[in-house]
């Protein structure tokens, strides 16, 4: 068992920068715009070169994660990572940034999908929840220590700053990997012929019940994706948050869900994976529509719509996980995942370039349109309570 919470929490680690390296971006929203003179949909533009790019390698990593060691993938994949984040750090410009985010894109959405391979080959499915629920409590760790230590330092120095450290983090992390990591190369079968590009597609797309397990990933994605790169710069330009108090909005919903991530967890494996997806994912329509209507407003109102919009946001994803997870056999898992990873990537990818065309400035620099993004939001959100129950688990 103790083994078995060192992986856990190192896989919580690798989710940490995963998580960092893509929300950073968002709360500096503000201060890209204003630097680098761009405009929603450029900055929109910044935040979906990571997602299409983390789709395009995880539909290529759905082709070779289940032919090799995880543990070996997982480590190249990470020094690939490692590097990526460097070039943000060391961006001087906005095109060389968006480059640099497309680097690190492709190589941080293949770790989505070894996470999940790693804990469905090793977690039995009565504790999976429980095990979702530690690693996706990185998001709460993430969004109370990471976000507002990267805006602090950011406003100490500048913009680079964050990256620089995310970079430190991920050395360390990388030796959890080297020494946490067991070889995990049971799913290989072997003398068995590799099956092909085309042979991984058609099992993926032939199966029924995997299939509308990615169709809910991307309903999951439109209703949320559309919604999260903007949160920063309406609360900025509409509410009339300072770039400092942005940190507010991360840590208070952040520390909420350090503690009710690990009990959806509890609840998914107690009461099931539909139950506990469906009560969270209705309660999260609610926060959407608050949120994208808001105006000039006090802040303690709007910390506690956003709380409740993180914690609803993560108590949806901890079931949603889990269940999809069991969806694939261990010998096709890791390609599942991929390729349901690059579905997911290229899912809120697609949103928030999307949200950045319906929205504009008007002429005092507030943002316009949010309302129609939130509309759409929770039409998408809702659409994944009936499908979620015509999914089913198969590795009991």
């Amino acid at each position: 068992m103790t083994k078995e919470k060192l992986l856990l929490w190192t896989l919580a680690a690798i989710n940490f920068t995963h998580i960092v390296d893509f929300m950073i971006l968002m709360p500096l929203g503000p201060q890209l715009m204003r630097i680098f003179e761009i405009s929603p949909r450029e900055f929109g533009l910044l935040v979906s070169s990571y997602t299409f790019a983390a789709g395009f390698s995880s539909f290529m990593g759905a082709f070779v994660l289940d032919k090799y060691d995880r543990r070996t993938i997982m480590l190249w994949v990470f020094t690939g990572f490692f590097l990526g984040t460097l070039a943000c750090a060391f961006s001087p410009n906005y095109v060389v940034l968006l480059i640099a985010r497309v680097i690190s894109g492709l190589f941080g959405g293949l770790t989505s999908a070894l996470i999940l391979a790693i804990i469905g080959d090793v977690i039995p499915d009565s504790r999976r929840g429980r095990a979702m629920g530690l690693v996706m409590a990185a998001f709460s760790v993430a969004s109370v220590f990471g976000v507002p230590f990267g805006l602090f330092i950011a406003s100490l120095s500048n913009w680079h700053a964050p990256f620089l450290f995310l970079a430190g983090i991920s050395a360390i992390i990388f030796w959890m990997i080297y020494k946490y990591v067991p070889s995990l190369t049971d799913h290989i079968v072997s003398g068995n012929k590799k099956p092909s590009p085309i042979e991984v597609i058609q099992r993926v797309t032939s199966n029924a019940n995997q299939m509308r397990a990615i169709t809910l990933t991307i309903m999951i994605m439109l209703g949320q994706f559309m919604i999260i790169p903007f949160l920063s710069p309406y609360m900025v330009a509409n509410v009339g948050f300072t770039d400092m108090q942005l940190t507010y909005i991360y840590m208070a919903g952040g520390a909420f869900t350090i503690f009710t991530s690990p009990w959806v967890g509890k609840l998914t494996d107690k009461y099931g994976k539909v139950k506990v997806f469906t009560i969270f994912m209705s309660l999260n329509v609610i926060p959407i529509g608050l949120i994208t209507h808001l105006g000039m407003t006090p802040i303690p109102y709007v910390l506690l719509i956003s709380t409740m919009f993180f914690v609803t946001s993560n108590g949806r994803m901890v079931p949603a996980s889990a269940l999809i997870t069991g969806t694939a056999k261990p010998e096709n898992r890791g390609s599942f995942l991929s390729f349901n990873s690059a579905v997911q990537q290229l899912s809120a990818g697609f949103a928030s370039f999307i949200a950045g065309l319906i929205l504009a400035e008007n002429a005092t620099g507030q943002l316009v349109n949010f309302n129609i993004v939130g509309y759409i939001a929770i039409f998408f959100s809702l659409l994944c309570i009936p499908l979620i129950r015509r999914i089913k688990v198969i590795d009991l």
